[in-house]
């Protein structure tokens, strides 16, 4: 089973990530997320024996227990580009308020899973929700007047848990079921 860790957006807010999309649309080499799967992952574990579902399940517990987050208040909005807007490999919306506590609850959960066996994180934890991944340049002008001119504003949500997801790579695209759901203390 492929696993990781995320917080998701509500329902409702899939129709708010689609319009940003939609701003995208015409730029060639764009692979998009499905705005009703839209998440943050706060950590990519990868394939994992089923047999590790308690003993990762019980490193979330023990993480959000440890970051001390509460339900929170979350937005979602800007937008931006990994590693950067002039090489784009991923497009992405940013989070406003709610940075800190998914900060805190991506430190709590890092070494947790490393002494699991799961590799560290190569880049510095930024919290985001992915729109798409740029599979090619051909759209890349496209995108950059995107990330120049529009500063969207998706909206806001609670964050009361956080989910253990697997995702099943099928021919159109991943499909994403929940494992686990661990509240937030």
């Amino acid at each position: 089973m492929r696993l990781f860790v995320s917080v998701d957006l509500p329902d409702e807010l899939a129709p708010a990530v689609e319009s940003v999309q939609d701003d995208l649309r015409d730029a060639s080499g764009l692979d998009f997320t499905d705005p009703e799967q839209a998440h943050l992952t706060l950590k990519f574990l990868g394939e994992v024996d089923p047999d590790r579902l308690d003993a990762i399940e019980d490193a979330l517990r023990g993480a959000v227990e440890e970051a001390g987050v509460a339900p929170f208040e979350a937005t979602v909005e800007g937008i931006g580009a990994f590693p950067s807007a002039e090489y784009i490999r991923v497009v992405w919306l940013g989070i406003e308020r709610g940075t800190e506590e998914m900060t805190r609850l991506h430190e709590a959960i890092e070494p947790r899973t490393t002494a699991l066996g799961f590799d560290p994180e190569e880049h510095d934890f930024t919290p985001h929700v992915t729109l798409a991944r740029m599979n090619h340049a051909g759209g890349k002008e496209l995108v950059q007047r995107v990330l120049r001119e529009r500063d969207p504003e998706v909206g806001s949500m609670r964050v009361e848990e956080i989910r253990l997801k697997e995702s099943d790579l099928g021919p159109e695209g991943p499909t994403y079921v929940t494992v686990e759901r661990i509240p937030l203390d």
